[in-house]
């Protein structure tokens, strides 16, 4: 795939400018963390020892598993239904499978002015084995067309979930890419990110979310061809 000139410099920039992204210093929210799988599981916990209120939402919120997630986040942490965490919260992890995001999202209820953080990688598998688009445009941009006054964050899409509890696992600092149309909620999703030990490059507005969500496809589609590698985002040191 070729990308336009003005996406290259748009990567090339905030590469540079990383080290002044504008992050505010991170504020006590409560996130609902829709979903209790690896993603959420990894995330919560993060989250939480942040400050944050992490509820988990499940459709099946009183598993074991569910109470056993509870107590390793601390911090006060629930788990009810889904549409019920998202109601309560300021932002919403949407760390569900993607192909669940579309009936997911339609029954959380209204999701306006509230952060959602997308963290999912759409994507089929082919005949051949090979990962392919899914959507036509990205989980994000559909995301965002569902729920037009929610303020929509690409992020975390980019690492697996050892990454997230342990950047340091990875053999150097990490940099999370973000996409997004609303720049406060860029720099306070950025603010908790960097809260994790991790870094932070701004790639521009959500249009640009279908290019972040190939690089999973370039992960998946080496490792079905027998060449497996490190599958993170990272800064070159100056």
């Amino acid at each position: 795939m070729l990308f336009p000139r003005s996406f290259l410099a748009l990567i090339i920039g905030s590469l540079v400018a990383m080290g002044s992204f504008g992050m505010a210093p991170v504020v006590a929210e409560t996130v609902a963390m829709i979903g209790t799988g690896e993603v959420a599981s990894a995330l919560g916990p993060e989250f939480a020892a942040l400050g944050h209120r992490i509820i988990y939402g499940s459709r099946n919120p009183d598993r074991p598993a569910v109470r056993e997630l509870l107590l390793r986040t601390g911090k006060d942490a629930l788990a009810t239904g889904q549409a019920a965490a998202a109601a309560q919260a300021d932002i919403v992890v949407l760390a569900v499978p993607w192909s669940a995001v579309q009936e997911v999202l339609s029954n959380l209820g209204d999701l306006s002015d509230k952060i959602v953080i997308d963290p999912t990688n759409p994507r089929v598998i082919s005949n051949d084995g090979l990962r392919d688009y899914a959507v036509a445009s990205s989980n994000a941009e559909m995301i965002q067309a569902m729920a037009p006054e929610a303020k929509v964050v690409k992020a975390f899409n980019t690492m697996g979930w050892e990454t997230m509890v342990d950047p340091a696992s990875s053999g150097g600092p990490i940099t999370v890419p973000l996409v997004g149309n609303d720049q406060g909620a860029k720099d306070t999703v950025a603010a908790i990110i960097e809260g994790m030990g991790l870094e932070v490059v701004d790639l521009g507005p959500i249009r640009y979310a279908h290019v972040v969500e190939g690089l999973y496809l370039i992960w998946g589609n080496a490792r079905a061809l027998g060449t497996p590698f490190q599958y993170h985002f990272r800064k070159i040191s100056n």
